[in-house]
């Protein structure tokens, strides 16, 4: 009897850490697991082991070369894309490792936006296709339903009552800010769940950048974003979180506030305080 209680109890105890574990993966929106990657032969990602809460904004800071973009461009596989890229390890969605051999990168692409270092809407289209264009592409036809998306991610990226009246106006006749915002809206159309961003305003003038900071607060309230950004004062402003890397490792992963105010590693605290970078 005094077995079976013993067993029963180790029962219970499986369970409960059954649970936890479903609720902290309720709880992280990304889990990146043992991830590292390489250009070639240089490895530039070593061992990357973090874990991001949804509806929430992660900055990823360091000098240059220290892998962030790397490592933001693993969070959807377009590292891959990069001549002599290759990564291994687990990036975990919602439960699902987006690098199982099952999954197609098409539709991870889809769940995870991305808006890269420079504004780059699609040349030859006009506002309102740009935003269209990936609705297009996955075979949405109903003209009234694109209408709705295209205002609703102009909105979305605070961008709509400034080009409503434009929308067939080429794209590439906005501000660098503009079409900054433009690209997020275009990003936004395709429903993603998180948002990469690579620093986007590093390109743009401080209004501009102002106005991406600003968008950056709303659109947490409703999907996950990972911002990569030199400016250690931006990080402080816009981020829940903060993971300072050095060399291809994760250094520290913590609240912004305490990374800024008192990290636990000398290097980081060397890094905030300017005495390298």
């Amino acid at each position: 009897m005094i077995d079976d209680g013993i067993k029963n109890d180790k029962s219970i105890d499986r369970d409960t850490q059954s649970i936890r574990e479903q609720e902290q993966q309720k709880v992280h929106k990304v889990s990146v697991k043992n991830l590292e990657a390489w250009f070639g032969t240089k490895q530039a990602l070593k061992n990357i082991n973090l874990d991001v809460k949804e509806k929430t904004v992660t900055a990823f800071i360091g000098p240059s070369g220290c892998g962030k973009t790397t490592l933001i461009r693993c969070l959807n596989r377009m590292h891959e894309m990069t001549p002599g890229g290759k990564a291994k390890g687990h990036v975990i969605i919602d439960g699902i490792d987006i690098y199982d051999i099952n999954i197609d990168p098409v539709i991870i692409k889809r769940r995870i936006g991305m808006v890269f270092q420079k504004p780059n809407p699609f040349p030859t289209m006009s506002i309102y296709d740009n935003v269209a264009a990936g609705l297009k592409l996955n075979g949405i036809r109903d003209k009234r339903l694109i209408d709705e998306i295209v205002k609703e991610s102009l909105e979305g990226a605070a961008l709509w009552n400034e080009v409503k009246n434009e929308l067939g106006k080429p794209g590439m006749g906005l501000s660098g800010g503009q079409q900054q915002r433009l690209c997020i809206a275009r990003a936004l159309a395709m429903q993603p769940e998180v948002l990469l961003m690579d620093e986007p305003t590093s390109a743009l003038d401080p209004i501009a950048s102002s106005k991406i900071e600003d968008l950056v607060h709303d659109l947490k309230k409703r999907l996950t974003v990972i911002i990569v950004t030199h400016n250690m004062q931006q990080a402080a402003r816009v981020s829940d979180d903060t993971v300072f890397m050095y060399l291809g490792e994760m250094i520290e992963h913590n609240p912004t506030k305490k990374i800024f105010e008192n990290p636990e590693k000398e290097l980081t605290e060397r890094y905030i305080s300017g005495k390298f970078g």
